[in-house]
């Protein structure tokens, strides 16, 4: 069954005013793609128009920019494995980086051939089904469960650690499944945290997503309702003030977003994140350390500053997930180290994310290690600056 669409917000009628600037200034990546597709910047701002027009074969990207030859290959031949899908705003980040050979964005969103090499890629790297008490709760952790409601994504991450879901019909806003959903939590006292995801969480009308809200905000025992959405990033038009007040309606809720690289923070997407915060809702952000898009410690700390400007917490690093056809994208955990390890001393500490290895048991936290050792009864630390400190460590 398919998730209520809010009659308020289909597709012809519904124009979010706060994006209604960068509409109407031709010097917009708004206005500047509306023109490449053929459509007026009113419509091109319409979330549900984006969806509409997702990019998903080779033709209609090429009829966007030039494709390269490893590009047009993997959309000729990487459907059977994971289908391509990318909105024409998102489109528009590497329009707007044209003769970049090394555009970030690309590197993400495009099908590569080299996605069929991979020697050590699994379906499932977090065991995620395993971790299933019913269909779509997953459950590692004692208080907290992942409730992915979604199906649909604005962009097809081509590192997606959650490809396995691709060809499963009928998940988005399943009732049945959100049904069965919400009877586990309420039946376990001890969950007192959701993780709304997917798929992306906000890829519903305002309707369906309050509508979970309702029911998840009325099991006493939970607190805390968080969402996953790479929404800000890929679909900015998608997070309107409207749907921020309707989240806001039902505190304490969190958003949890998804920037890789600095590039993808534009007026458009900080104009989202607006419309979360100046509704009090914090904004976190998790990326993921991807070869050529985050991995130096120059990318990764503009990527951080940019975040702190907008007022997106950086919260996770990810190391990337060992799922199939990423092994091209894929950095080390050393060197993962490296470049988290810059971020110390040169930025506000409330800009350095964990850098994180995600496995089937939970999230740990990876690091420099600063501690040496012990002299007698002193603790024997290495400073940010690589100098050797010595503290008392009996009290």
């Amino acid at each position: 069954m398919s998730e209520p669409i809010d009659s308020n917000e289909q597709s012809s009628f519904y124009i979010p005013e706060e994006f209604l600037s960068l509409a109407e200034d031709p010097n917009s990546l708004t206005s500047q793609m509306a023109a490449r597709f053929n459509v007026e910047p009113k419509t091109f701002i319409n979330w549900r128009w984006q969806m509409k027009h997702q990019v998903t074969e080779g033709a209609q990207a090429a009829a966007v920019l030039s494709l390269k030859e490893q590009e047009a290959q993997g959309f000729e031949q990487l459907n059977h494995l994971f289908n391509a899908g990318i909105t024409p705003y998102y489109m528009g980040l590497m329009v707007a980086r044209l003769g970049d050979d090394e555009c970030p964005i690309r590197l993400q969103a495009l099908p590569r051939v080299e996605e069929l090499k991979d020697s050590l890629g699994v379906a499932d790297p977090l065991s995620e089904v395993a971790h299933s008490p019913v269909r779509e709760v997953v459950q590692v952790y004692p208080d907290r469960v992942a409730f992915c409601v979604a199906q649909l994504c604005p962009v097809y991450c081509r590192y997606c650690y959650r490809k396995r879901r691709d060809e499963e019909a009928g998940l988005h806003f399943n009732r049945a499944i959100i049904d069965r959903g919400i009877e586990y939590i309420a039946s376990n006292p001890a969950i007192r945290d959701v993780l709304i995801t997917g798929g992306d969480s906000f890829v519903a009308s305002d309707a369906a997503i309050e509508g979970l809200l309702q029911r998840i905000r009325a099991i006493p025992h939970v607190e805390i309702i968080r969402f996953g959405t790479r929404t800000p990033v890929t679909l900015p038009y998608r997070v309107t003030d409207r749907l921020a007040k309707i989240l806001a309606k039902y505190h304490p809720v969190y958003v949890n977003t998804h920037f890789n690289c600095a590039e993808e923070i534009t007026p458009e997407a900080a104009q989202a994140v607006a419309n979360l915060v100046n509704n009090g809702i914090p904004v976190g952000n998790q990326a993921v350390m991807l070869k050529g898009v985050n991995d130096s410690p120059e990318r990764m700390m503009a990527l951080c500053r940019s975040l702190l400007k907008i007022r997106a917490r950086p919260y996770y690093v990810f190391h990337a997930h060992s799922v199939q056809g990423t092994e091209h994208l894929r950095v080390s955990i050393r060197r993962g180290i490296e470049v988290m390890k810059s971020l110390r001393g040169n930025i506000s500490g409330m800009g350095i994310p964990a850098f994180i290895l995600d496995t089937p048991s939970g999230k740990i936290p990876v690091q420099h290690n600063y501690v040496l050792g012990h002299d007698g009864s002193d603790l024997i630390l290495e400073t940010i600056r690589g100098e050797i400190w010595r503290e008392p460590d009996v009290f």
